[in-house]
C-alpha cells in the first residue's frame, strides 16, 4: 500500500523495511482494521459500516441545521426578538462551531478518527434536550454553542475516516454519496417539525434527536482506525526513538518528522501545502457563503414574506432535501466517472437557475417545483467540495489542515456573510435580494473552479500531493 509523497517517502510507512510497526501490530489482531488494511482495491463490509458511520453525522448535522432553521420563527416570537438579535445569537453559535472545526480534527491527528467520530455522536445527541430545556433566549444560546462546538467535527471525521480506507476509485463517490445524508437529515428534521412542532412547539421537536446517541455504540462497535494514521504514528515513534538513542535516520526520514512534529495551523501554511491549502480556501468559503443564506434565512422567507405555514415550510424542507440527496449522488457518480470540475459546474449551474427562478416567481406550485428543483444542485455541489477538502492534505496534517480550512469557511460564510444578507434584508424589507446574490456566487464559484481546481479523480491519497 506504500506509495511515494511530496516529501519523497511514504507518508503512511511504519518502518523502515516495510513491516507493521508495533502499534499497527495491535490494530491488526481486529478484523475489521484488518478488512481495510488488507483489502487493496476489495470492498469489505467494513468499508460499508465506515461510510455508514460518516453519513450518520452529515445526517445529524443536517438535522441539527435545519430544526434549528425551521424552529426560529417559533423562537423569535416565543422570546420577542427581532431580526438582528436573533442574527446575534447564531453567530455567536457559529463561532463556538468554528472552534470545534479546528479541535475536532487537530484532535484526531493525535488521537484518531474513530473515538473522536465516536464522542461527537454522542456529545451532539445528549445536549439536544438541554437546548429544549432552556428557560430564557440566553440558556438557549449557551446550549446552543456547546451543541455547535459538539457537531462541528463529526462530519469532518467521518470524511477524514472514509478518504483513508475506501480504495481511490470510489473516494468521490462515497464521500458524496455519505453526504448526501445530510440532505436526508434536512428532510427528517422536517418531518420532526412537521410532526412536533406543529402540535407541541419546538421544544418538542428539538428533544427528539436524543436517542441518537445509540448510534455511537455501533460507531465504536464496527470502525476501525485509519490505516494511515496508525502507520505515522509508527512512523513517528520510530524516528524519535531512533533519534533518542543516538541513531541516525534518512534525510527523508527527518525532514519528514520536523513536519509531523509540528502539526498546526503554521504547517498549513507551509511552501509544500500551501498551494493545497489555498484551493481547499477558495472552494470551502464559496461553499459556506453560498449556503449561509438559504441555511439561516429560508424558514423565515418562507414563513414571513410567502405567508407559509410551519406545517408547510417543514414538509417542503422534507422533499427539499430529498432533492438534494439525489443532486449529491449524482454529483460523487459525476466527480469519479468524470471529473471533479465537471461535477461542481453541472451542479453549480443548475442550482443557480433555478434558485433565480424561484426567487422570482409569485405561483405557489412553481416555488414547489423550483425550490425542489434548485435544491437539486445547490446541495449537490457539496458532495466534490467535501471530497476535495478531505482528499488534498497529506495524512500527518489532515486533520489539522480540515479543521483551519473549514475554520476559516465558516467564519467567512457563517459569521461575516450573514451580516450582508441581514443588511439587504433591512434596507429592501426583503430577503430576495439576499436570496438572487447567491446565483450569482454559484456561477462565480463555478468559474473559479474551472481555472483553480485540480483533477484527483481515480488518484491514491499519496499521488495527490506528489
Amino acid at each position: 500500500m506504500s506509495t511515494i509523497t511530496a516529501d519523497g517517502a511514504a507518508d503512511h510507512a511504519a518502518t523502515s523495511n516495510g513491516e507493521a510497526g508495533p502499534l499497527e501490530q495491535q490494530h491488526l489482531q481486529n478484523a475489521n482494521y484488518r478488512a481495510v488494511a488488507e483489502s487493496g482495491e476489495k470492498l469489505t463490509p467494513t468499508h460499508w459500516h465506515i461510510a455508514t458511520a460518516n453519513a450518520l453525522g452529515w445526517g445529524f448535522d443536517g438535522m441539527d441545521g435545519v430544526i434549528f432553521a425551521l424552529i426560529s420563527p417559533m423562537v423569535i416570537k416565543e422570546f420577542a426578538l427581532s431580526v438582528p438579535e436573533y442574527r446575534w445569537s447564531l453567530q455567536f453559535a457559529l463561532l463556538f462551531s468554528i472552534l470545534g472545526l479546528y479541535f475536532w480534527p487537530w484532535l484526531a491527528d493525535r488521537l484518531g478518527r474513530r473515538t473522536l467520530l465516536a464522542v461527537n455522536i454522542a456529545l451532539f445527541s445528549l445536549l439536544m434536550p438541554v437546548v429544549a430545556l432552556s428557560p430564557t433566549f440566553a440558556v438557549f444560546v449557551i446550549a446552543r454553542c456547546i451543541v455547535s462546538f459538539a457537531l462541528a467535527g463529526e462530519w469532518a471525521l467521518g470524511s477524514m475516516l472514509v478518504a483513508e480506507t475506501w480504495p481511490a476509485k470510489f473516494r468521490g463517490r462515497v464521500i458524496s454519496v455519505t453526504r448526501s445524508t445530510w440532505a436526508l437529515g434536512a428532510s427528517l428534521a422536517g418531518a420532526i417539525t412537521f410532526t412536533f412542532a406543529t402540535d407541541w412547539g419546538w421544544r418538542a421537536a428539538v428533544v427528539v434527536p436524543g436517542i441518537i446517541a445509540l448510534l455511537a455504540i455501533y460507531v465504536r462497535a464496527t470502525c476501525p482506525e485509519s490505516p494511515y494514521w496508525v502507520r505515522a504514528q509508527d512512523r513517528k515513534r520510530r524516528i524519535a526513538q531512533t533519534l533518542e538513542s543516538g541513531g541516525r535516520v534518512s534525510d527523508e526520514d527527518s525532514q519528514w518528522f520536523n513536519k509531523a512534529k509540528a502539526v498546526g495551523i503554521r504547517q498549513v501554511f507551509m511552501p509544500d501545502v500551501l498551494p493545497a491549502t489555498l484551493v481547499a480556501l477558495f472552494i470551502a468559503c464559496s461553499s459556506t457563503a453560498i449556503f449561509g443564506t438559504v441555511g439561516g434565512w429560508m424558514p423565515l422567507y418562507l414563513a414571513t414574506e410567502k405567508h407559509w405555514s410551519t406545517a408547510e415550510y417543514s414538509l417542503f424542507y422534507l422533499f427539499w432535501g430529498i432533492s438534494g440527496f439525489f443532486g449529491l449522488c449524482l454529483a460523487g457518480w459525476l466527480a469519479d466517472k468524470i471529473g471533479r470540475r465537471v461535477a461542481f459546474v453541472v451542479t453549480l449551474l443548475e442550482g443557480a437557475i433555478f434558485m433565480t427562478l424561484w426567487v422570482y416567481t409569485e405561483n405557489h406550485l412553481l416555488l414547489w417545483v423550483f425550490g425542489l428543483a434548485w435544491s437539486f444542485g445547490f446541495l449537490g455541489f457539496w458532495g466534490p467540495s467535501t471530497t476535495l477538502t478531505a482528499e488534498v492534505f497529506p495524512t500527518r496534517i489532515r486533520g489539522a489542515a480540515n479543521g483551519v480550512v473549514w475554520a476559516i469557511a465558516y467564519f467567512v460564510g457563517f459569521v461575516l456573510f450573514p451580516f450582508v444578507t441581514v443588511a439587504l434584508q433591512q434596507a429592501t424589507g426583503s430577503f430576495a435580494l439576499s436570496f438572487l446574490c447567491i446565483p450569482v456566487l454559484m456561477v462565480a464559484m463555478a468559474i473559479g473552479v474551472m481555472f483553480m481546481v485540480p483533477e484527483h479523480a481515480g488518484k491514491d491519497l499519496d499521488e495527490i500531493i506528489t
